[in-house]
Formats: structure tokens, sequence, C-alpha cells
């Protein structure tokens, strides 16, 4: 049997990671060798004599690294080296880039721990004209930087810190905070005429922000500015509603918040980063599809909810072992809410949440807005409206209640 490459003490190295690197030392493009046989190996740089390395996959993890027939030791000892002693402890920098709120951002805040910054966009970045939109703003975050020449190992952390990093504040602050889609996307959009006058015109447009940031990574974070954002003692930031004119505030425990979510395991800061990522999907979604809306923020819970167990009982009944799971996708929603948002909303809502969720998901639903039968005021249409305003508020509160709690388990 071939020997696995692939040290047991690598397993915190991402696997997006590992191949960079591969492909930058070993190089590529790779190949496979006869792929209906053998969908899962892959071989670089390329297959057959010149394959110096082969992979096995197994979903979506690389399980091992085998030799080829080109396979040079000396390089390979050199890549070890370099993953254990540089890849997994590199030098610390800080990652930067912009994201966007609801509210305008005027000031800087800083994390002492968590060593986040958020700082107001400078002031030749291009600004909205109207309060109800998506206001730029920088933010700082740290990384671990490998070498130079390994300049896609460190962006790719800064692209998936800051990803993840935005996810995370949409939950934990009031109001939404996305980032561009790195998906290119065209629509039509209306540019009113300068003065006022006339109809204005419709133009073909490209969804796209640029603003000067200066360097993406650097060694230290950026000066913060003359202006503070306020902090709010925590109870009372959550417990306010609705957009009142201000500029971003936050929470006074928004630190410790990011420093739990950094410390989380890695098992459950995976199923919190999906968890992030549907409740950021939902927002995006909402002009698109209620419906798709509505079935992601329950996404969102099911993320964080364990699954049902199979199980085997014996029925005395039958006079045999009978396959039983316990409990099921509907009881588990509705428990996820009483334990990490208890009271915020009655039984059976949590009950009709999840049965217009199961409706659209299995084809046999759609909201009434996405059939022109909405009339504003009609009961089909405003309870619908109502059930998907409660779902969206109890889930953000859930979400930040089982990081608090999961944190203080372990």
């Amino acid at each position: 049997m071939a020997e696995n490459l692939l040290h047991n003490n690598w397993t915190s190295l991402d696997q997006h990671e590992l191949r960079l690197l591969l492909d930058k030392r070993i190089g590529g493009p790779g190949q496979f060798d006869d792929r209906h046989a053998n969908p899962n190996r892959f071989y670089l740089p390329l297959a057959r004599d010149a394959c110096k390395v082969a992979l096995t996959f197994r979903g979506k993890e690389i399980i091992a690294i085998e030799a080829g027939p080109a396979f040079d030791q000396v390089q390979w000892q050199k890549i070890s080296a370099e993953i254990e002693n540089t890849i997994l402890v590199g030098p610390q920098k800080i990652g930067r880039e912009y994201s966007f709120c609801g509210y305008r951002v005027m000031g800087s805040w800083r994390g002492a721990r968590s060593g986040v910054q958020i700082l107001p966009p400078p002031p030749e970045a291009p600004s909205a004209p109207v309060e109800m939109a998506q206001h730029p703003f920088i933010i700082e975050f740290p990384i671990t930087g490998p070498p130079d020449d390994l300049w896609q190992i460190t962006n790719f952390r800064r692209i998936r810190e800051h990803r993840q990093l935005t996810q995370v504040l949409n939950v934990l602050l009031a109001p939404t905070i996305v980032i561009e889609s790195s998906r290119t996307e065209h629509f039509w959009a209306h540019i009113p005429s300068a003065d006022g006058s006339g109809n204005g015109e419709s133009r073909w447009l490209q969804r796209f922000f640029w603003a000067p940031l200066g360097r993406v990574v650097a060694d230290e974070l950026s000066p913060e500015a003359t202006e503070r954002i306020e902090e709010i003692e925590s109870d009372a930031y959550y417990a306010s509603a609705g957009y009142d004119g201000r500029p971003l505030r936050v929470p006074t425990d928004l630190d410790d918040s990011l420093c739990t979510y950094r410390d989380l395991a890695k098992e459950n800061r995976a199923k919190f980063d999906r968890s992030t990522f549907w409740m950021n999907i939902a927002s995006r979604q909402w002009t698109i599809s209620a419906s798709a809306s509505f079935t992601s923020l329950v996404s969102a819970v099911e993320s964080l909810t364990e699954r049902g167990v199979k199980h085997s009982i014996y029925c005395l009944q039958c006079n045999k072992k009978q396959s039983h799971e316990s409990p099921g996708a509907t009881e588990r929603f509705r428990s996820f809410f009483e334990t990490h948002a208890p009271g915020a909303a009655l039984r059976e809502r949590r009950k009709q949440m999840y049965a217009l969720r199961s409706g659209i998901v299995h084809g046999g639903e759609l909201m009434q807005m996405e059939q022109d039968l909405d009339f504003g005021w009609d009961p089909p249409g405003w309870n619908e409206k109502k059930l998907y305003r409660e779902l969206y508020s109890i889930t953000k509160m859930a979400l930040r209640n089982w990081l608090k709690n999961t944190s203080a388990a372990n």
C-alpha cells in the first residue's frame, strides 16, 4: 500500500490552502486519468509518467497524497517543512476590505481583544445620496500571512475572513451588513435627469463598487478615526427596533462576541458560518423572492440544529425491532427557538413558520406576493409578511444566543 504523505498533524490546514500551495510548488494544471473509473483521483502537475503526487478526495476533502513516478523526495521535504513552519504558524497580518452597512458609518470602532476594526470610508469614496442604502465602510481583521511568494494563500485568507466576518457582523449588529458579490451581475438601472425634469434614462449597468483602499494586507491596524462609533449597552441595543436615522452604533459586548466566534471549536464554527451565510442570503433574496428568502431563514436555523438520529426500539406487540428517528425536523426547528429565543414567538407561530417553509421547498406553496395576489392589507398576504418579520427577528436573536450558549457550554 502506497505511503500517505498527508501528515496527521496537518488537520488544521485548510484544503483550499493546501491546493494553492501544491499548485505553486508542484505545478499544474493537474489531470484526471480515466475519470470515469477514478473520479476522486487527481494528478499533479499531470498524470502518468509526469505525475509527482496523486491526490485522493473523499467528498470535498483530500484524504491522501501519494508519490507519483516523477516524485521528488527533497522537494516534498521542503513543502512539508513549509507547511509546518510558515503556513500553519506564519506571522500575523491585517486584512483590509470594504463591506456595506444599512446605516452610515461615521466613526471607528476597535476590538481590543479580537483585533477587528471598523473604519469610515475615506472622503473620496463614493457616497450614497440617501440614508436607506448600502453605505461603504472599511473593516480590518487579523490573518496569518505566509511568505510573500505565497501571496495567493494570504489573499485567499483575506477574502475568506472578510466574507465570514461580514456575515457574523450581519447577525451581531442591528443593520444589514453585506459584501459585494464576487459574481458578475448586470441589470437595468434608471438614471434620473440632473435637473429633475423629464424621465431620465435607463442604462444596462454592472453591479460593482470601487473606492480607494490602499494596501489590502498591512502589518498593523490603521489609525483610528477622530470620531468613535457609539457603544450601547447590549440589552438596550438589541431591544430597540427600527431605523432612527442615526449612524451605526454597536453593542458593548461586540468585542466579546467576536472573540467567542473566533474561539469556537472547528465543527461549531463551520456550523455557525453556514448559518450566517443563509442569514446573509435571506437579506439579498428579499427583493427577488420573499419565498426563497423565507426558506433561507429556516436554513439558517437548521444549520445549527442536530439532525435526527435513527435508532432501533423493540416493539413488544410486533416482537421485533423497529427503526425510529427522533425528533423530526419541525420539532427540532421549534425546539431550537424555545432554547435560544424563549418567549420570542409562540409555539404555534413556529409551527406555522416551518409549515410555510416546507410548502415552499416541496413545491406546494408560494408566498402571496410572488403570485401578484398581495393586496397589502388582506389577511393572507399580511399574515405571511408578519410571519416573515417575526422569523427574521427571532432568527437573528437565536443565532446570537446560540453563539453565547455554545461558548458557555465549552
